[in-house]
C-alpha cells in the first residue's frame, strides 16, 4: 500500500475507556452489592448500561472501532485470571459457589481466605492483582465474559475489538503461588497457556471478531533473550492457527526496544506501538526494521496518561513520518484512557481559558478523531481545529500562571547540604530513642482513619453552604478527640490524628499549595472500587501557609504520647498528579520538597517529635527501563531529603511505601535516609523484611501485618505470625508494629478489631524476646 493509500485508510480507535461512569455509578453498584443492597441482576444491569454508553459515546465521537473486554468489576488481570481458569486452590470453592461472590473473594479475600497480591500496574497508579501460578497450575478456557461483550458491541452494530492481557505479560506478572519454590518461574508455563489463548481467540472469531488486540505492555521493559524469544515463540504459535481473527498485539508506556524486531517479524496482522515522548525511540526503531510492510500499525499518539491537550500538528508530523512503514496507520491514545478522568468540560470551577488546556476520556477521544481525519483528507479538513489548538497551546505557553521567578530562583540556590540531615543516622537514632522512650517493637498506625459517611457530608454541607466553618471544625475536633482516645485506650505507642479533614493525602495538599489545579469530578480508578481525583499541576509551587500544623497540634494538646505529623512526599504529590510536560520532573520535584521542607520545620518549631512524610509512589515512578532510572532516583531521593533535611537530630522522620516491588529499589530507600520506614509486607509474606536484610538495611521499619485493602480482620495470632517472620530479617531493636497502609478506607468495627489484636500480637512477641 502507497502512503497515500494508507493515509486514506486512517482510523480513529482506543485501547479501552474509563469504566466508572460520570458519576462513578459502577463504583455505588458493586459496593450496595457487597453492603447487600444491590442484587447481583440490578449490578449486572448497571455495568451493561455503562459499557453501552461508553460504546456509543465513542461511536458518535467517530471511533471507528470500539474496545471490548477492557470493562472489569474489579481489575482486568484479575479476568484474565479466570478467563484462563488460573483461581487459587484456596478461592476455587467460593468460585464455584457463586462466580461472581468468589471474583470479589479473589480480589479483597474473606475472613478465612486471603485476598491475591496487589501491586501497581507498571508505572501507573492502577493497581492489579497478581496471578498466583505453580507448577501444578492447570489452566482452562472461559471465554464467557470476553463473548459476551463482544456480542453486546455487534448487537449496537458498531465495529468492535476484543482486548486481552497478552500471554507473555500475564506470565510475566504472575508470582510463584503461597508454598511454591521461589526459584520457579511462571513464563516456563507458556506451553499450557497458549492452547487456551488458542480457543479463546477462537470463540471469539466464532462471535464474530475480525480483530482481537493482545495487550504485552510487559516487552517494554528490559527483557532477556529467554524472555525474548518465548515472546517470539507465542506469536509464532498463535500466528499459525488457522481458524482465528486477525491479531493486533499492543504495547505502551515506553519503546520496544528489542521486542520490536521480534514482534514485527511474527505472523500477527498489527501492532500498536506508543509514540509519545515517553516512547518517541520507537520510531526509529520501527524504521531501522524496516517498517511493518503488509501489517496494520495502530499509531499511539495522543497521551493517554496525562491531562494536557494534544499537540495536533506535531503529531500530524509523527504520522506523516509512520505513512509508508506499514500497509494502513491508524490513530489512538498511547494506551487505554483508563488512566485519565472522563470529561473536562464538567469542571465548571476551573477558569474556562485553562480549561482549554485540558484534555480528559472524552476530549482525547475527539482528538484522536481530528488526528484520523487530518491524516486522511489533510491538513485543510481539520483547519479550524489546528488553529484552536494552536491557540491553546499558545495562552498555556504564555500564562503567568506556570512561572514564579521567586520560586525558581529558591530552587536554583539549592545546594547538595540543604539535602542532608545535620548527623548521621546512628548518633540520631540514640537522640530519638532518648526523646521519645519508646518500647521495643513500637505500634503505630500509617496515618489516615476511617473516612466515615458523616466526615464526607460535613465536607459536602460545608462546600454547600449547609454548615458554616465553625460547625466543621467543630466536628473536625471531635473526630481527632475520639481517635486519640481509642489509639490511647488500644495502647498504640505513636498516635496520629487521623486525618479527618483530608479529603485525600495528596488533594489535600495541593489545593493549599500554588500551582495546582483540583478537580470536582476528574475521578481515576486506583483500584477496585476506589477511585481518587489526581490534582493537575499546572504551575510553580510554593506554600502560602501552614497546612497541617493546627490539627496535629490540637492532637498532640489530647494525649501524652507523641503524635505523627502526617505529609505526602515530593514523588508521590507529582506521581498522583497530572504533571506538568513543560519542565524536567526533577525541577518540579524540588519546587514541592521546598514547601514540604517549610511545612516540616513549622511542625517540629510547633513541638512535633516525629514527622512522617509518605513515598508510597517512589517505586511506582521508576522508569520501566534500567537505563532511566539512576538519573531518576537521583532527583526523587535529593527531594525527599530536601523536604526532610532541616530537622534536629532528636526529630524522628518516618516515610512510608506501598503495594509495589521494593526489591530493586532498596539502596534508594537507603539513600531517603529517613529513620523509620513502614512497608506493605501482608499479602507478600514480609518478602520486603528479607529484602532489606538482604541489602543490609541499617534504619528501623515497620513491615505492615495488617492488610488494609481486604475487609478481613487478622487475628493476634496472624498478627504475630507475620511478626516472626520479620524478626527473622530485622533486629527487634529496629522493628515497628503498625498496618501496610492508611486506614481511611475500612470501617471502624474492622478497624478497632484489627488495631486490638495488632497491639496484642506485639505485646505477645516482647514477652517471648530474650531479656537482656
Amino acid at each position: 500500500m502507497t502512503a497515500q493509500s494508507a493515509a486514506a485508510a486512517a482510523r480513529a480507535t482506543v485501547y479501552g475507556y474509563p469504566r466508572q461512569g460520570q458519576n462513578r455509578e459502577l463504583k455505588k453498584a458493586i459496593e450496595g452489592y457487597w453492603k447487600g443492597g444491590v442484587d447481583a441482576d440490578t449490578l449486572r444491569a448497571t455495568a451493561a448500561d455503562l459499557r453501552r454508553a461508553n460504546w456509543r459515546h465513542l461511536a458518535e465521537a467517530g471511533i471507528h472501532e470500539v474496545p471490548t473486554g477492557d470493562f472489569s468489576y474489579y481489575d482486568h488481570v484479575l479476568d484474565t485470571c479466570v478467563m484462563v481458569g488460573a483461581v487459587p486452590e484456596r478461592h476455587r470453592a467460593a468460585v464455584e459457589a457463586d462466580a461472581l461472590d468468589g471474583y470479589f473473594a479473589m480480589a479483597r479475600g474473606t475472613q478465612d481466605v486471603a485476598p491475591l497480591e496487589m501491586t501497581k500496574w507498571f508505572d501507573t497508579n492502577y493497581h492489579y492483582l497478581v496471578p498466583e501460578l505453580g507448577p501444578d497450575t492447570v489452566f482452562t478456557a472461559d471465554s464467557g465474559k470476553q463473548v459476551a461483550e463482544l456480542k453486546e458491541a455487534l448487537a449496537l452494530g458498531l465495529t468492535a475489538r476484543p482486548v486481552l492481557v497478552g500471554p507473555v505479560t500475564y506470565l510475566l506478572l504472575a508470582k510463584p503461588a503461597p508454598g511454591v519454590p521461589a526459584g520457579f518461574d511462571p513464563l516456563t508455563l507458556i506451553d499450557r497457556l497458549l492452547p487456551v489463548y488458542a480457543e479463546i481467540v477462537a470463540d471469539l472469531r466464532a462471535a464474530g471478531a475480525e480483530w482481537v488486540q493482545l495487550d504485552e505492555p510487559a516487552l517494554v521493559q528490559d527483557r532477556t533473550p529467554a524472555e525474548l524469544n518465548t515472546a517470539a515463540r507465542a506469536y509464532r504459535d498463535l500466528g499459525a492457527l488457522t481458524d482465528r481473527p486477525k491479531l493486533l498485539v499492543a504495547s505502551y508506556f515506553d519503546r520496544l526496544g528489542d521486542a520490536l524486531p521480534v514482534l514485527a517479524k511474527a505472523p500477527v496482522e498489527g501492532l500498536a506501538l506508543d509514540f509519545t515522548e515517553a516512547a518517541a525511540a520507537n520510531l526509529d526503531a520501527l524504521a531501522a526494521v524496516g517498517g511493518l510492510p503488509g501489517k496494520r500499525l495502530i499509531a499511539g499518539v495522543v497521551n493517554g496518561r496525562n491531562i494536557w491537550v494534544n499537540d495536533l500538528e506535531k503529531s500530524l508530523a509523527t504520522l506523516g513520518t509512520l505513512l509508508g512503514l506499514a500497509d494502513r496507520v491508524d490513530v489512538a491514545a498511547s494506551c487505554s484512557l483508563l488512566h485519565v478522568p472522563l470529561d473536562a468540560t464538567a469542571e465548571r470551577d476551573i477558569e474556562p481559558q485553562i480549561r482549554r488546556w485540558l484534555a480528559f476520556a472524552r476530549q482525547k477521544t475527539t482528538e484522536i478523531v481530528t488526528l484520523a481525519k487530518g491524516l486522511a483528507g489533510g491538513t485543510g479538513t481539520i483547519a479550524a481545529e489546528l488553529a484552536a489548538n494552536r491557540a491553546d497551546l499558545a495562552s498555556r505557553a504564555g500564562s503567568a500562571i506556570t512561572r514564579d521567578p521567586a520560586v525558581r530562583a529558591r530552587a536554583a540556590a539549592v545546594t547538595e547540604a540543604d539535602a542532608r540531615r545535620s548527623q548521621p543516622y546512628a548518633e540520631r537514632a540514640a537522640a530519638q530513642r532518648a526523646h521519645l522512650g519508646l518500647p521495643l517493637l513500637p505500634t503505630t498506625t500509617v496515618g489516615s482513619f476511617p473516612q466515615t459517611t458523616e466526615l464526607r457530608t460535613a465536607r459536602a454541607d460545608l462546600r454547600a453552604g449547609r454548615i458554616d466553618g465553625a460547625g466543621y471544625e467543630e466536628r473536625i475536633r471531635a473526630e481527632i478527640g475520639e481517635v486519640i482516645s481509642f489509639q490511647e485506650k488500644t495502647g498504640l505507642d505513636v498516635l496520629v490524628h487521623g486525618e479527618p479533614e483530608r479529603n485525600d493525602m495528596v488533594q489535600y495538599f495541593a489545593e493549599q499549595l500554588t500551582g495546582y489545579l483540583a478537580t470536582q469530578h476528574g475521578w481515576v480508578q486506583s483500584y477496585g472500587t476506589r477511585y481518587v481525583r489526581p490534582p493537575i499541576l499546572a504551575g510553580d509551587i510554593s506554600r502560602p501557609e501552614p497546612m497541617t500544623v493546627r490539627w496535629t497540634t490540637y492532637a498532640q494538646s489530647l494525649t501524652a504520647k507523641p503524635v505523627k505529623g502526617m505529609l505526602t512526599g515530593p514523588v508521590t504529590m507529582l506521581a498522583w498528579s497530572f504533571v506538568r510536560d513543560d519542565q524536567p520532573l526533577g525541577d518540579t520535584a524540588r519546587q514541592v520538597a521546598l514547601a514540604l521542607r517549610d511545612e516540616v520545620n513549622d511542625l517540629e518549631a510547633a513541638g512535633t517529635s516525629v514527622i512522617q512524610v509518605d513515598e508510597p509512589a517512589l517505586r511506582e515512578t521508576l522508569p520501566l527501563r534500567a537505563a532511566g532510572r539512576p538519573a531518576y532516583l537521583a532527583w526523587a531521593t535529593e527531594a525527599f531529603r530536601l523536604s526532610t533535611g532541616g530537622v534536629r537530630p532528636d526529630t524522628q522522620i518516618h516515610t512510608h511505601m506501598c503495594y509495589a516491588e521494593f526489591g530493586d529499589i532498596v539502596q534508594a530507600i537507603d539513600d531517603l535516609d529517613a529513620d523509620v520506614i513502614s512497608l506493605e509486607a501482608a499479602r507478600s509474606h514480609m518478602q520486603v523484611a528479607r529484602e532489606l536484610a538482604g541489602h543490609g538495611y541499617p534504619r528501623e521499619a515497620g513491615p505492615g501485618v495488617y492488610d488494609i485493602h481486604s475487609p478481613r480482620v487478622p487475628s493476634a495470632d496472624e498478627a504475630a505470625a507475620l511478626l516472626r517472620k520479620g524478626l527473622e530479617a530485622i533486629p527487634a531493636e529496629r522493628l515497628w508494629v503498625n498496618p501496610d497502609c492508611g486506614l481511611k478506607t475500612r470501617a471502624w468495627p474492622e478497624t478497632r478489631a484489627s488495631l486490638k489484636n495488632l497491639v496484642t500480637a506485639a505485646h505477645t512477641i516482647r514477652t517471648e524476646l530474650p531479656t537482656s
